[in-house]
């Protein structure tokens, strides 16, 4: 994990798809995306016009050794961070499932809890502006009421007609982000949030969850993914002039 350090880092935590932080890349950034599921031998970047950058590395965030040692690595470095904590042990659509997990493990909400404070706690030692993420949860009872609430929709006004369609997941997510999907943010250090750009839902739109229903990885990275026109939006608030 450490890493011949440039001027500036931008960082995103529990991140296996990297749109977060993509438009930081193709605006010239280098950008580290941190999850379990990435390759441990063999770190995989993405390389942008303009020397931008995603590393993509394996990193188990719920031991906080590795967030130790992602602070002292970026501590001086890091311009911006986001972190997307996992959500299946607090998210409200789950509350079904509630009883049973706790009848395995009485403290297993409390702990996925402290993931999501520890990615503040880190954010807070950065120094750097941060966000933390989640659905709907237990996090604004068990930790704190959140700063923020948008729809994906919301900013699908910073995703051009000519991009509309979805380059990865064109069968999945909507075209320009029109969906709805409570999401809440968790912020610090001077986060901007962008001005809001919506865009109309189809009235077809839960067409969209019917297809990423199930418990296999892939619907669950794809669910996961942040909105584009929300990443784009994050970028153009809180970008940093060119040096």
């Amino acid at each position: 994990m450490r890493l011949e350090v440039a001027r500036g880092y931008v960082l995103s935590l529990y991140d296996y798809t990297g749109v977060a932080v993509r438009p930081w890349a193709e605006a010239g950034y280098k950008c580290v995306c941190f999850d379990i599921q990435h390759n441990r031998v063999l770190p995989r970047i993405e390389t942008y016009q303009g020397g931008g950058s995603i590393l993509f590395i394996s990193a188990d965030l719920h031991d906080r050794e590795v967030l130790s040692d992602i602070a002292n690595t970026y501590k001086e470095h890091a311009l911006f961070m986001m972190a997307f904590p996992v959500c299946t042990d607090m998210a409200v659509s789950g509350a079904a499932h509630f009883a049973t997990k706790k009848a395995t493990d009485l403290l297993y909400q409390e702990k996925a809890v402290d993931h999501a404070r520890w990615c503040a706690t880190l954010g807070d030692v950065l120094g750097c502006p941060y966000f933390i993420e989640n659905p709907r949860s237990v996090l604004s009872t068990k930790w704190r009421k959140p700063d923020h609430s948008f729809e994906p929709f919301e900013y699908g006004g910073y995703i051009p007609e000519s991009k509309a369609t979805h380059p990865e997941w064109p069968n999945y997510i909507a075209p320009r982000d029109a969906y709805p999907k409570t999401t809440y943010l968790w912020v610090g250090n001077g986060f901007k949030l962008p001005e809001k750009r919506p865009v109309q839902c189809p009235p077809d739109y839960a067409a969209q969850y019917k297809k990423l229903g199930g418990k296999s990885m892939k619907t669950k990275n794809i669910r996961s993914a942040t909105p584009r026109g929300f990443s784009q939006a994050v970028f153009e608030a809180n970008d940093y002039p060119t040096p």
